[in-house]
């Protein structure tokens, strides 16, 4: 298989496997409230957000999630993703003092660099894109 075709395959698994994560972060907010308000009150010091804001977040965050994996609007989607994914991965910082107690916690790192390699690389993840099609139409 040409290098070509491999980074094609490479990046569009990556991009899947981030959309497992993100699909399922956002579900929480629809699927389990009370668990998703209480990741925002403990993690990103935000009280007090009930089902209607969480809802709004969520859908919101359908939207840029779909449309990643969509590899549509990569710029906009893709970055979106790897800002909300960073942010996540920070506000956590102290599971990572006490890391024999949070070792799920230290997965965050490699799909960060995922989200860093996809965005840094959009514009070779052209395999099941709808950019693709959308600039060749």
């Amino acid at each position: 298989m040409e290098l070509q075709k491999r980074l094609r395959v490479s990046l569009l698994l990556l991009r899947l496997g981030v959309f497992v994560v993100m699909f399922v972060w956002t579900l929480d907010k629809f699927v389990a409230p009370d668990h998703a308000a209480r990741v925002f009150e403990h993690f990103y010091h935000l009280e007090g957000l009930g089902a209607g804001a969480l809802a709004v977040i969520g859908v919101l965050q359908l939207i840029v999630v779909l449309g990643f994996v969509a590899g549509l609007y990569r710029a906009w989607t893709y970055g979106l993703v790897l800002a909300m994914h960073a942010v996540s991965t920070f506000s956590s910082w102290q599971q990572y003092l006490a890391a024999f107690d949070n070792l799920l916690f230290f997965a965050a790192w490699p799909m960060l660099a995922a989200c860093v390699a996809l965005f840094l690389l959009r514009d070779s993840d052209t395999m099941l894109s709808l950019d693709t099609l959308r600039h060749r139409s």
